[in-house]
């Protein structure tokens, strides 16, 4: 059976890594735009503390997943799947080719949400979603002397970015929109304290906050509430938006995310989606680690017939990587 993976996320690969263990013989090939390996896309956000954040936060190289006789496209792209002949068309380097499955997996994940007033601000503001976003932000970063960040977006990454970037040394505003921060994940009274912590590293918090355009008249970049304010540069960091865009294609059914069903599997009985880009029978998605990785082993296991109920979403928690921060009541997820 020939099983192609799109996406070299936690998903992607816990599952490729798991179906070449129960199945030697299988025919495993996964397939990614990434070029520098499978990497922790959570350390994303510590990406300012750490100096040698490039190297360590490489989990595995590709060479070691075609070690073990998985076939890895790096730097690829799929442009298209054609459902009547289990085919998907890739693209790299100008090249197109045609493959054939038995099975997919659709593992593509999120990208960064820009909220639609931001769009056409595109040019001035930053996200961090992938290894090459935060190469570029380090780069940025490194030109700049004591640099001071505007970041727009006060939940969970929203924070852990601010949070690094002021114990890296660097001067940093956080603009939400909402009265409270990480208001989707903490009680009142930890939101309060969140922002103790932030403001006592260093970081302006500015809550209720509207932003009403971004412009950029020389160096700085001004950002425009009831006054204007200018900063080096600014994060984006309002969320992230499945990328359904291969599904919508393929003609599959779509809400927030790919929807699929107790058992993962989309309308199309040959393909399945797995991790934050898939939307459960419960209209949930989960883009935590522990959940994503749990989805990916147990449908490696119902593929090689080991195990037969329907998947359910384990027991966890949630952890806000902000230095200096420690939660007093449970998170809600």
């Amino acid at each position: 059976m020939h099983v192609i993976i799109i996406g070299s996320g936690v998903a992607g690969v816990s599952f490729a890594e798991k179906y070449r263990a129960l199945a030697a013989d299988a025919d495993i090939t996964l397939i990614t735009q990434e070029n520098d390996g499978y990497y922790s896309r959570p350390l994303l956000s510590r990406g300012f503390t750490k100096n040698d954040i490039e190297q360590t936060i490489i989990l595995k190289t590709f060479a070691k997943l075609r070690d073990n006789h998985i076939t890895v496209l790096s730097d690829t792209n799929v442009t298209d799947i054609t459902r009547t002949q289990k085919t998907i068309t890739v693209r790299h380097a100008e090249q197109q080719q045609t493959l054939n499955y038995d099975k997919l997996i659709i593992a593509t994940g999120s990208k960064a949400f820009i909220p639609p007033l931001y769009r056409p601000f595109s040019e001035l503001f930053f996200c961090l979603n992938s290894l090459s976003d935060l190469k570029a932000l380090r780069r940025v970063r490194a030109s700049l002397v004591k640099p001071h960040w505007a970041i727009i977006g006060g939940g969970l990454i929203g924070c852990e970015v601010a949070s690094d970037l002021a114990v890296a040394g660097d001067n940093v505003t956080l603009f939400h929109v909402m009265d409270r921060l990480m208001e989707r994940q903490l009680v009142p009274e930890d939101s309060d304290l969140l922002k103790q912590v932030l403001e006592k590293s260093g970081v302006t918090v500015l809550l209720n906050q509207t932003i009403s355009s971004l412009s950029k008249p020389q160096e700085k970049v001004t950002i425009i509430t009831d006054v204007a304010q200018e900063f080096d540069a600014v994060i984006v960091a309002c969320g992230f938006q499945p990328h359904t865009e291969l599904a919508v294609q393929a003609g599959l059914a779509v809400g927030r995310g790919i929807k699929v069903n107790d058992y993962l599997q989309t309308d199309d009985e040959s393909i399945y989606a797995l991790g934050d880009v898939a939307e459960h029978p419960n209209g949930k998605m989960y883009a935590f680690i522990l959940p994503i990785r749990n989805q990916a082993l147990w449908l490696a296991n119902h593929f090689a017939e080991q195990t037969s109920p329907s998947w359910s979403p384990p027991v966890f928690t949630t952890k806000a990587k902000v230095h200096g921060f420690e939660a007093v009541y449970p998170y809600q997820v």
